[in-house]
């Protein structure tokens, strides 16, 4: 899929109420590790062609319409994004634009961009471009872009201040704004194509992706290790389900880099002289969204029950490794603004039994409660994003029904989940969703935004997510996400499982395979030892 941009005139307006400082985020905390020998030594080498095997199919070729991380490794590296966000200590630098300011009450964002940037076209970056790729996101809306729409939320419109420099604004605080800059799906396009490192040479839906070097590229990111052309040549992405078959072909040498290596995969893989690099998603974990308009999950009582009922420990140490950590709050512990709520979600099932004894469920004839004629039951839908949701909700399955829950389980397509969770067709939507800022936890779970618990307005949470809004003091704002965290868990709002990492088997051959700070992968500075 693909969009067009649509042009609108504005009149510039002479720039006021801005402030010059930055506004940064608290550093996202963890690093990186690995498993196996080291990438190769010695200064980059350019050239060659990098065979990459992914879990599932890209869903999109457009960022600003990405979602799922194997679709992002791909639009990633055919767009820019306005700044960029350091892995290491979540500060944003400078990318398309080399200085920015934002207003005190966090309503306009002004961008002076760099000068010499082109698209893959010819046609040069200019701020109209920028206006105009805003204005095609908010037309394309939630439905299909939904990530992108939640960070335009508000929008009021750009203004052109003179060729390089722009103005964004919003008609409420929009903290989480300048970050959200950062991300795919605010990368800036022109019409269809994007001015990153690489440029789409061939697009085979539900098959592959093949990537070409951009020629004359010179204006990287500020975290990139340099600024000049990719080191590689072409990067083709093939989509290769069978976690087995992606791990023979990278032990093999069919493949110089795959996806969602699993525990199981690590000895074959560095028996081939390759390694396993591991990073943890920031964001919101794996874990169930209830929508409390239906069934058993209207109660409260029974979302309250499930928190303790699920041995998050047992799920890591028996379907992940140690690479992986059980959930312990709604955010991810690499997030900032994270708060650890261990406490709320130990696991106690005689907790579990008693909450559901009180709220007068009793076990049925099969173990499974019941009340008022109706049983204990509802459904779960999940898609093969990461490839071990399965295992995962089996054995979630499994502890569960010890407390007298039966969890359904309803494996679908990426598409096929879309539709369901647009329609709010589901009782649990189980899924994860990364974002190196805490107002995910908005775009996530706000009555205004997405909303798939389908709830009506609730206080406090409501505004809380408001309020981080409003905050530019990085301590502060962190404050109002904590309490956010604790009223998601306090409505059953979200019942987390297991923290994601990213786990990448990488070739023996292949150097400067990075993670960028929301752990989706950067291949600007990755090259082949020949």
């Amino acid at each position: 899929m693909t969009r067009s941009l649509l042009a609108r005139t504005t009149r510039p307006v002479a720039l006021a109420g801005v402030f010059a400082a930055a506004v940064t985020l608290a550093g996202c905390g963890g690093g990186d590790a690995a498993t196996g020998s080291g990438e190769p030594a010695g200064p980059p080498q350019a050239g060659g062609t990098l065979r990459y095997g992914l879990s599932s199919a890209p869903t999109c070729s457009d960022p600003a319409q990405s979602s799922t991380n194997q679709t992002i490794y791909v639009t990633r590296q055919v767009v820019d994004s306005l700044v960029d966000q350091d892995p290491e200590t979540g500060q944003l630098k400078p990318w398309l634009a080399d200085t920015w300011t934002v207003s005190p009450d966090a309503r306009s964002f002004t961008f002076h961009l760099r000068d010499g940037v082109t698209f893959s076209d010819g046609t040069p970056l200019t701020a109209d471009s920028v206006r105009r790729n805003f204005d095609s996101i908010v037309a394309l809306g939630g439905a299909k872009a939904p990530l992108a729409a939640s960070y335009l939320a508000g929008y009021a419109g750009s203004t052109v201040l003179d060729p390089r420099t722009v103005r964004v604004d919003f008609a409420g605080p929009n903290a989480q704004f300048l970050q959200a800059t950062s991300t795919p799906q605010l990368g800036i396009q022109s019409e269809a194509v994007g001015s990153g490192p690489f440029t789409y040479a061939e697009w085979k839906q539900n098959a592959s992706a093949t990537l070409a070097k951009r020629a004359g590229y010179a204006w990287g990111s500020a975290v990139f290790a340099s600024q000049g052309e990719a080191q590689l040549d072409k990067i083709v992405f093939t989509v290769v389900p069978e976690s087995g078959v992606r791990t023979g072909s990278l032990a093999s040498g069919q493949l110089d880099a795959i996806s969602d290596a699993l525990p199981q995969d690590v000895a074959q893989i560095e028996g081939g002289g390759g390694r396993v690099q591991f990073t943890a998603n920031p964001g919101v974990p794996f874990g169930l969204q209830a929508n409390v308009t239906r069934g058993v999950l209207r109660d409260p009582a029974v979302r309250a029950a499930l928190l303790p009922a699920i041995n998050r420990k047992e799920l890591v140490d028996t379907v992940l490794g140690p690479q992986f950590k059980p959930a312990s709050s709604v955010l991810a512990s690499k997030t900032p603004g994270y708060v650890d709520l261990s406490a709320r979600v130990k696991f106690d099932p005689d907790a579990a039994k008693k909450q559901l004894d009180q709220a007068g469920w009793v076990p049925g004839a099969d173990g499974i409660r019941v009340k008022d004629g109706q049983r204990l039951s509802a459904g779960v839908i999940f898609a093969p994003v990461f490839s071990a949701n399965q295992a995962i909700l089996e054995l979630t399955q499994q502890q569960l029904r010890v407390v007298g829950f039966d969890l359904r389980l309803e494996p679908s397509s990426v598409a096929e989940s879309t539709v369901r969770q647009n329609t709010k067709d589901f009782d649990f939507n189980y899924y994860n969703s990364t974002r190196a800022d805490g107002d995910i936890l908005r775009t996530t779970f706000a009555v205004d935004q997405r909303n798939l618990n389908a709830r009506g307005p609730a206080e406090p949470l409501d505004a809380l997510l408001a309020q981080q809004l409003s905050a530019t003091d990085p301590a502060a704002r962190a404050r109002i996400i904590g309490d956010a965290q604790t009223a998601v868990l306090d409505q059953g709002l979200w019942i987390p499982t297991i923290e994601l990492s990213q786990a990448i088997g990488v070739g023996k051959a292949v150097a400067g395979v990075k993670f960028e700070a929301s752990a989706r992968l950067q291949f600007h500075d990755t090259w082949l030892a020949r």
